[in-house]
């Protein structure tokens, strides 16, 4: 089996005892990791095809994004002052235009700007489905598989249009039947479930205020017939708690409780709106949460408490989420905002450096379902990772690699790695023309006619 051998760096596993190398070796043979520890790598290691020199940079995991909108990677910049509900509001009409050209290449616009900074395996939340529009979850499946990313897409939906109470208008929406026919449908075409899947589906009805009570129960039920997990948002603004408590007469946590929504097998977005036995009944369940502190900040949603979930025994990882509220499209800088929203909201301690990497490697691995492969570099664990060169300008003066990762400027991304294959090298994407995604993105942005 070919082995790769990287050396003289510094490593941060993120095992469960935060194990880290001054100066270490990893050895990768197929797209697992063998070996791992101090010092230079073993002599005599047979069929090594490749050494990487790693002095001056950190070994981490590869980072875990749990949430995103990749098309809206073709409307950013929009709705600049606008809450969430206004903001929907604003684009929803834009949006229900897409077709699968669009989504196509937005999506690899997307990707491609996670891949650059770090990250190695994304999940996406497509729930905007316009009727004629074509293929779209298939649009952006292609995309990640042409890039190498490691891909957990969710096949969204939404079925409360404006004449029932909904946000969304009716002509973005599609029916209950054919919603649920539709996920149904995506799980049977596309998902792996066998061991280093690169591609898993999920279910994720888009939220308590764009959905119907019977499609947030029957996708539950479709969910774990079909043994896939569950996603969708939940308690990210004060209107989405008014509104659940004016409609259901409780707030959205007992609201998605009370329709099957809270489990081991589920993880929600955002989450900035829990009160105590909020957090209480996520630890009990095990459900996960995926946190997007730009989002969060930049529609001015507020501050999720992340510091109390973690004590709790929460699941949290990293989301980029939609790149029309988080228009620099990157995980990696996540790390450094998380940290510093936290310090803001509550002091000094309330997030450490090597929490945050937790949050966007084994965080985001637990989150997802695959914290038994992916989110830590140890023995027997898929060959996920990435080198952050660290020696340049931006991080020499910082003693501490970690710190040097998290406070400081974004680090150049020398090397990453997925499933053993490499898709990033000096900063570049190798498996497509960044340049090419970027004019056909532009293109089709225009073709879209956001205002």
């Amino acid at each position: 089996m070919a082995r790769t051998v990287i050396e003289h760096c510094a490593i941060a596993t993120v095992d469960a005892r935060d194990t880290e190398y001054a100066d270490g070796h990893i050895v990768l043979a197929g797209n697992r990791i063998e070996s791992l520890g101090p010092g230079p790598a073993p002599d005599g290691l047979p069929e090594v095809t490749r050494r990487v020199d790693g002095r001056g940079h950190l070994a981490t995991p590869g980072l875990v994004n749990t949430h995103h909108h990749f098309y809206q990677w073709l409307t950013r910049g929009l709705a600049q002052n606008a809450n969430l509900f206004d903001w929907l509001k604003a684009l929803y009409p834009v949006w229900a235009r897409i077709d699968e050209p669009m989504v196509y290449q937005a999506a690899r616009g997307s990707l491609a700007m996670m891949m650059r900074g770090g990250v190695t395996t994304a999940a996406d939340h497509h729930y905007v489905f316009p009727r004629g529009a074509g293929d779209l979850l298939g649009a952006e499946i292609r995309a990640a598989g042409e890039l190498g990313v490691r891909f957990h897409p969710t096949r969204g939906s939404m079925d409360l249009g404006e004449s029932d109470g909904g946000l969304p208008p009716d002509f973005a929406v599609e029916t209950l039947d054919e919603a649920l026919a539709a996920t149904e449908r995506a799980i049977d075409v596309h998902h792996d479930a066998s061991p280093g899947s690169m591609l898993r589906i999920g279910v994720a009805p888009c939220s308590p205020f764009s959905v119907s009570t019977a499609l947030l129960r029957e996708s539950a039920v479709l969910a774990r017939r079909m043994g896939v997990r569950l996603h969708t948002h939940g308690s990210e603004t004060v209107e989405e708690e008014r509104f659940c408590k004016e409609r259901f007469g409780m707030g959205p946590t007992d609201y998605l409780e009370s329709t099957g929504w809270l489990g081991g097998d589920v993880w929600m977005a955002h989450c900035v709106h829990m009160n105590d036995s909020d957090l209480a009944a996520f630890a009990r369940t095990g459900t996960g949460v995926a946190h997007c502190p730009s989002s969060n900040a930049r529609l001015g949603a507020g501050t999720a408490p992340v510091p109390a979930m973690l004590a709790a025994g929460i699941p949290v990882g990293l989301g980029v989420d939609g790149t029309a509220s988080n228009e620099s499209g990157e995980l990696h800088t996540e790390l450094r905002n998380a940290l510093l929203i936290h310090r803001l909201a509550g002091g000094e301690r309330a997030l450490t450096v090597r929490q945050a990497l937790r949050l966007a490697t084994r965080g985001g691995a637990q989150v997802l379902g695959r914290a038994d492969e992916l989110g830590s570099l140890e023995p027997g664990k898929l060959a996920d990772l990435v080198l952050w060169r660290l020696d340049g300008l931006g991080h020499s003066t910082i003693a501490d690699p970690v710190a040097a990762l998290v406070l400081g400027a974004p680090a150049p991304v020398t090397l990453s790695l997925v499933n053993g294959r490499p898709v990033v090298a000096d900063g570049r994407l190798l498996t497509a023309d960044e340049d090419e995604i970027a004019r056909a993105a532009r293109d089709e942005g225009r073709r879209l006619g956001a205002p």
